[in-house]
């Protein structure tokens, strides 16, 4: 039954309001067989599900963005491989699509389209790119104002102290850094806003593949430092989100 049929039979009289409001609800899910689609995770955790696109098929993820889109829901997926990126450009070419950082962004709803909060992307070194990125789409999908710094690790310190001002203007700070992992730190020194530490798979054979890096960033004497796991840049970017939205919240 259509919204419009609904309403009709509401103001005749021939359906209840009860019985509207009930048919008017979307399920809180979606069987699809190969995945249950949660369809109330806006309502619980103020953004829908995200789709995680490793180890699905390209018809997999379509079926998902499909019923999303079906429900009024945004869409964005994370580690698009280069096979389902182009799947996904023919079936939405009005979705936006960032290589780099392997993520589809499909707004469908108007609801959370108010931009406020900031956050700050800083990568140690060019190589951090990929997660970075990753992480500057989620920020900027959930609703928030994003800048990118790039390339200012210890190995040339002067190159973050000269963007101190600007950083203390950020809500919150993503830092993402392999090898060593020390650049959440000396930011963390800097500012007086929480930092999002992601370590990187990033470096030679001591780094463990990021394992160094995330042990490093765990051990930080900056207090304002928390840390999310290796290559995490959704979990860092939707945790950035959630507080600096949370900060500019309407009273």
């Amino acid at each position: 039954m259509q919204t419009r049929e609904i309403l009709e039979q509401v103001a005749t009289g021939r359906l209840s309001v009860s019985e509207a409001e009930r048919l008017l609800r979307p399920e809180p899910l979606a069987n699809l067989g190969f995945a249950q689609v949660d369809l109330h995770r806006r309502q619980r955790c103020g953004f829908p599900e995200v789709i995680f696109c490793e180890g699905k098929t390209p018809d997999q993820v379509e079926g998902v963005v499909r019923e999303l889109v079906r429900a009024g829901q945004d869409c964005f997926a994370t580690r698009v491989s280069d096979t389902q990126a182009e799947h996904l450009r023919t079936c939405f070419p009005n979705a936006e699509q960032d290589r780099v950082g392997r993520t589809f962004w499909l707004p469908v709803s108007a609801q959370g389209r108010d931009v406020r909060g900031k956050v700050a992307v800083v990568t140690a070194g060019t190589a951090d790119l990929p997660v970075a990125h990753e992480a500057f789409n989620t920020a900027k999908a959930m609703g928030c104002q994003v800048s990118l710094l790039a390339d200012v690790g210890v190995a040339g310190i002067h190159r973050i102290l000269r963007h101190a001002e600007q950083l203390r203007q950020a809500d919150v700070i993503i830092v993402l850094a392999g090898m060593e992992g020390a650049l959440p730190s000396v930011v963390g020194g800097l500012v007086d806003v929480p930092v999002v530490a992601v370590p990187t798979s990033v470096g030679y054979g001591a780094s463990f593949h990021g394992l160094a890096a995330l042990l490093g960033m765990l051990n930080s004497c900056a207090a304002n430092v928390t840390v999310v796991n290796i290559d995490a840049g959704f979990k860092a970017g939707y945790v950035a989100a959630l507080i600096a939205r949370r900060m500019h919240a309407p009273v």
